[in-house]
């Protein structure tokens, strides 16, 4: 998606091999057209797979999850990170490792909100190792629904992301995937 490209290239900064910092459009302020399109873009994709829910994981993957949902008139459904003490009832939780922070939290969702039966489509801003949309996997395949395609905003080509889920039956549409970067330049595989 080049509208996306033209925003990693322009704002975004990667602090090292492995680090992309986007805080200017995506996960601090919000591009709010840019996020339109991605949703739009994802509703086009996934359109004819028979999808009754949009997940993410809080909270960076908020904003192109809500206008994927928008776009294809469905419910979103917000993973939590972390539990509070209104989190309470029948809770389904799995443990995930943050590749960016290298850190683990319980992903965490109410079962009322992830029923039985559900086509799922998952939406998240960044794939690396793959860790979070397997938690996400998880949990769907704990509440008896299924994970029918992975949106990727910015997908980190070089790491086993992709083809982890891929080796899993996962259909991954990233919008941009990148094959390297540095702090002197990002690049983009086809």
């Amino acid at each position: 998606m080049q509208m996306l490209k033209d925003a990693i290239l322009e704002r975004g900064k990667a602090l090292n091999q492995d680090v992309l910092l986007v805080d200017s459009f995506l996960n601090h302020q919000v591009d709010v057209p840019l996020m339109k399109a991605i949703g739009e873009e994802f509703a086009k994709h996934f359109a004819d797979k028979g999808l009754t829910r949009i997940v993410t994981i809080e909270s960076s993957g908020i904003a192109p999850a809500a206008f994927t949902a928008l776009a294809m008139g469905l419910p979103l459904v917000i993973m939590k990170k972390q539990t509070s003490k209104i989190m309470n009832g029948d809770l389904l939780q799995t443990t995930v490792r943050s590749f960016t922070k290298g850190t683990q939290y319980e992903l965490t969702v109410k079962h009322e909100f992830l029923p039985a039966g559900e086509k799922i489509l998952l939406i998240d801003d960044f794939l690396a190792s793959g860790e979070a949309a397997f938690g996400v996997l998880n949990l769907v395949q704990q509440a008896g629904s299924e994970v029918c395609g992975v949106g990727i905003v910015i997908e980190k080509a070089f790491q086993s992301g992709h083809q982890r889920l891929a080796d899993e039956g996962m259909g991954v549409y990233s919008l941009a995937r990148i094959a390297s970067m540095s702090a002197d330049a990002i690049t983009f595989a086809e």
